[in-house]
Order: C-alpha cells, then structure tokens, then sequence
C-alpha cells in the first residue's frame, strides 16, 4: 500500500539571522539614546522620553520577542539612570524601596514591548489599509508605557508618604485623576511622536522587508 505524505506547515520558531542582526541595530539604537537627551528629557517630575519608539519598531517588524527583549533592555537603561543619574523623583522611589523601584521601571517596560507585538499583529490581520496597525502600535508602544509604569508605581508606591505629598499638591484626588495629572504633558508629547514616528519608520521598513524578499 502507497501511504499519502501530508505536508504540514512548520511553526517557525528560529529567528533569522537578519532579525538577529536588526534585533543587535535596535539593541545599539537603544544605549545609545539612553546616554543622550534624545533618551531621557529631564522634567520637573517624570522624564520624557522616545524610548519606547526603537521598541514599538523591533516589536511591529520582528515580532514580540523581539519587542519583550527590547523592553527589557528599555527598561534595563531605565534603571541604569536611577542609579547613575537619578532626578529628583526616581531618587526619592529608590530611596524608599530599591526592588520596587526596579519593578516599576524594568518588568514593565518588557511586558510593554511584548504586548505591544501581540496587539500589532493582532490589528494587522484586520487592517485592510495595511498602514494603520503600524501607526496604532508606535501608539500603543507609548500608552502602555505610560500606563503599565504608572500603574505599577501606584500599586507599589500609592500609600507611601512622598507620593501622598505629591497627591496633596492635586488636592488629594484618587489614584485615576493623580495618574492623569501627574503624566500630564509628558504623555501628550509622547503619544503623539511614538505614533508618528514608529509609524512611518515601520512601515518603511517593512515595504524594504517585503522588497527583499520578493
């Protein structure tokens, strides 16, 4: 009896080495900018900052292990600053607790990264203009940013006697409107250039991606 071969689609589970090599590019851009003000903007209170844009592009092109490593090494620099050259407020959390301080910078901008790719991926297969699930992820990049560091520093830092100062100066509002008030316009700058800018240069890049290919 002749038996019939069924091929079966493999599940890729090796990275190229051309993501490799973008993965390493993308893990350069990121120290870099850390060492420069187009990392880190210093603020009254929270940093501004555009480094979430390399992760969101690595995340929407590669993939979300590509977007997890690369907010692990977002979140790794983050920290590094703390201990290097802390401002006033990462200061004064380190000084109340070095391991929830790590927590809030570290895990959640990995998460942020990783789930960031899920949801790209996720918008991708639905957009039929295939330009606006990269947009909508260089924006989610900076969303969840913002809300998973926030939400982490409330969870760990709310009840703490110096966030409870700060609460007062907004007149002791619930954690909801302290998170709004407090990221303020460093959320309405970051948003808005994750989404520009990790919009166009994902797109970019992706139509050379396909080019080569072809």
């Amino acid at each position: 009896m002749s038996e019939t071969v069924v091929n079966k689609p493999v599940a890729k589970s090796k990275m190229s080495v051309g993501e490799l090599t973008s993965i390493g590019l993308m893990t350069a851009i990121l120290i870099v900018m850390s060492f420069t003000p187009l990392g880190y903007f210093r603020t009254l209170g929270l940093s501004i900052s555009l480094m979430m844009i390399p992760v969101a592009i690595g995340a929407m092109i590669i993939g979300p292990k590509a977007g997890l490593w690369l907010g692990l090494v977002f979140g790794a620099t983050s920290f590094y600053q703390v201990l290097t050259a802390p401002s006033a407020f990462t200061s004064a959390l380190f000084s109340i607790s070095p391991l929830y301080t790590f927590l809030v910078c570290v895990p959640t901008r990995a998460l942020m990264g990783w789930l960031t790719g899920v949801l790209f991926q996720l918008i991708h297969k639905v957009d039929r203009t295939n330009t606006f699930s990269y947009f909508a992820g260089g924006f989610l990049a900076a969303f969840l940013n913002t809300m998973f560091f926030m939400g982490t520093l409330v969870l760990l830092f709310w009840n703490t006697d110096y966030i409870q100062g700060l609460n007062q100066t907004f007149g002791n509002v619930n954690p909801l409107v302290f998170v709004v008030l407090f990221v303020g316009v460093n959320g309405a700058l970051e948003m808005p250039a994750s989404c520009v800018a990790g919009g166009i240069v994902s797109k970019a890049l992706s139509k050379a991606v396909h080019k080569r290919r072809a």
